[in-house]
């Protein structure tokens, strides 16, 4: 029952029968205090050395520490704990036998069988949908052994696409939107791991996104956007919607955005200026949005004149801040 995503801890939390305001209860403070620790250990990057804690309150502060980072409203805090949390899984799943490890690849609805020493056999449409994000070659289905429509994998591919798996699903937890009024504590302690998110987070920017903007180190894809909108060449919603996202993430202010789409031939600036604005979070929801992953924008066909850098990235974002450290040394060496 130590997977919290597991069918058995699910009918074990709702057996329970509490409801968000017992967290008020003097009882429940370690399931509290181990959730604000899962939080706070994701936002800092390191894992606490503690004592084993019973198995009750490691399965309870999972939905509770999911609750607290939904309720920071932050993406990119939101991102951090999916992934760290899908680590942390990853570390057991590697340690786990063979039964186990596809029990809990069917908990995902994965048909997936085991052959003979620690090899396995995955449904190609189960691996596709989480090699997809990978980008090392290895990953691709052309470089893998695949039998009647298996694909034959390792024990520790096996983990690492369950942690995929994991982390997407930790992620749609976190995007469920709030509707439940927060008893004082959590607010408390949501208040508590916001104030150190704001220096994780600002230090994060500080240390990955570039001041200045530098159009050449634009990833193709962005590259080929920026250059119909500027031709004023007509370009899809998704296609406007990534340009937009991107350039409003790497530091462009939502007012010079809206300028350059003022070239479109189907420039509207009431339109433009409300898409701008909400994307940017001034609007609506007030949450910024961050410009689709390379896996989206190849579904949406928008992934053009790939080169070397794009093939060691799943983001735009990422690419941008490489390519631009990298044009910056190599002005330096001259």
């Amino acid at each position: 029952m130590k997977y919290p995503f597991s069918k058995e801890a699910t009918e074990y939390v709702k057996a329970l029968g509490f409801s968000i305001q017992d967290l008020e209860k003097e009882e429940f403070k370690p399931i509290l205090d181990r959730a604000e620790e899962r939080v706070k250990e994701a936002l800092l990057g390191k894992r606490e050395v503690r004592r084993p804690l019973r198995e009750e309150i490691e399965i309870l502060s999972f939905p509770v520490s999911i609750i607290m980072t939904s309720a920071m409203n932050n993406q990119v805090v939101k991102r951090r704990f999916a992934d760290f949390e899908a680590k942390r899984i990853t570390e057991w799943l590697k340690e786990e036998n063979c039964e186990n490890l596809i029990k809990v690849a069917k908990s995902f609805n994965w048909r997936i069988r085991a052959l003979r020493g620690e090899i396995f056999a995955l449904h190609f449409v189960d691996y596709l949908k989480n090699a997809v994000n990978f980008n090392e070659a290895k990953w691709k289905l052309v470089n893998r052994v695949l039998s009647n429509g298996e694909v034959r994998l390792s024990k520790n591919d096996v983990a690492r696409l369950l942690e995929e798996e994991v982390r997407k699903y930790i992620e749609n937890k976190l995007n469920v939107k709030l509707d439940i009024e927060l008893p004082e504590t959590l607010n408390e302690r949501v208040e508590k791991l916001t104030q150190i998110a704001s220096k994780e987070v600002k230090r994060f920017k500080l240390e990955e996104t570039p001041k200045e903007l530098n159009q050449e180190a634009f990833p193709p894809c962005i590259k080929n956007l920026y250059q119909s909108v500027t031709k004023g060449l007509r370009v899809s919603h998704i296609g406007r919607f990534t340009l937009t996202s991107f350039l409003l993430n790497i530091g462009l202010k939502p007012e010079e955005v809206i300028n350059l789409f003022t070239s479109s031939s189907d420039f509207n600036e009431r339109m433009t200026r409300y898409q701008v604005e909400h994307i940017a979070g001034a609007r609506g929801s007030r949450t910024r949005y961050t410009s689709p992953k390379c896996s989206t924008l190849q579904t949406h066909r928008l992934c053009v004149n790939k080169d070397e850098l794009c093939n060691k990235v799943r983001h735009p974002i990422t690419y941008y801040r490489i390519k631009y450290r990298m044009l910056r040394k190599g002005k330096s060496e001259k």
